[in-house]
């Protein structure tokens, strides 16, 4: 009998090969990296604005999610209604859909002849595509479904006699959501806010398809990369080193504070 907390062998090797195959890409980079030159890579004002565009629209597509796809998940987890299941497949048709696909369905939806956009183009003369606004979109529509189905198992899992409580004492179902739910989930609201934010950080099909890769507009970093590894595979390590190192940073920072909010829930 193996001890307690053991690794049994036919579980250890297979778990140390996929160590091994997700760790070696990220230390081929290290590796890899032009450290001698790095500074001078990274003080490019298009790579410090491309980086400076990646966290604002990530974190601007972060925001949206929060407050469209929180209600959203609990539509999901304690209402009931027709067409419910549906619902929920057409919130994870994000997660499986090709990023170009995704980026090719918001032009036809927000595009200058799209569903939406004719209409802003002919009411207002406001185009979407190719804007930084397409970036945040574009970011929000793939990540979102992180976010929605992190929160919606959250509700699913809460303990709903406290919400039975409040509503008993006379608090209306808003006060309920706002002051004993939010509270209870609010851990997984966090975690779901991360994975939404690596998610937008790190998004480029749907960017390029959707919003272009201008400079100063609307190229995020993983676009600078694409483009420096066709001309300049130094700065494109450069540029991948960064991206990596700002995610790194931001999830470990993050992942600190939602298991000490799960600590104290607790």
């Amino acid at each position: 009998m193996s001890r307690r907390g053991g690794v049994p062998a036919p579980l250890a090797v297979p778990a140390l090969v996929a160590v091994v195959f997700l760790a070696l890409p990220l230390a081929g980079l290290l590796v890899r990296a032009p450290w001698a030159t790095l500074p001078q890579l990274l003080s490019d004002p298009l790579v410090r604005e491309a980086l400076r565009l990646s966290v604002v629209s990530a974190l601007l597509a972060t925001a949206l999610s929060l407050v469209f796809g929180v209600p959203l998940a609990w539509v999901l987890a304690r209402a009931e209604f027709p067409g419910k299941a549906l619902l929920r497949a057409l919130v994870t048709v994000p997660l499986v859909l090709p990023p170009v696909v995704g980026g090719v369905a918001l032009l036809l939806a927000f595009g200058r002849r799209g569903i939406v956009g004719r209409y802003l183009d002919q009411w207002f003369d406001y185009t979407i595509p190719f804007t930084t606004t397409a970036v945040v979109l574009a970011e929000t529509f793939v990540a979102m479904p992180f976010l929605i189905l992190t929160v919606e198992g959250a509700l699913r899992a809460a303990d709903r006699r406290f919400e039975e409580a409040s509503a008993s004492l006379g608090a209306s179902r808003l006060t309920t959501f706002r002051r004993i739910t939010l509270p209870l989930i609010a851990p997984s609201v966090l975690a779901g806010a991360v994975l939404c934010w690596a998610r937008a950080l790190g998004e480029f099909g749907a960017t390029i398809t959707f919003a272009g890769n201008y400079p100063g507009t609307t190229q995020t970093m993983p676009l600078a990369v694409y483009l420096a590894l066709e001309s300049d595979p130094d700065a494109a390590i450069a540029l991948s080193l960064v991206l990596l190192l700002v995610s790194i940073l931001i999830l470990v920072a993050l992942r600190d504070r939602v298991v000490r909010s799960q600590g104290a829930a607790a």
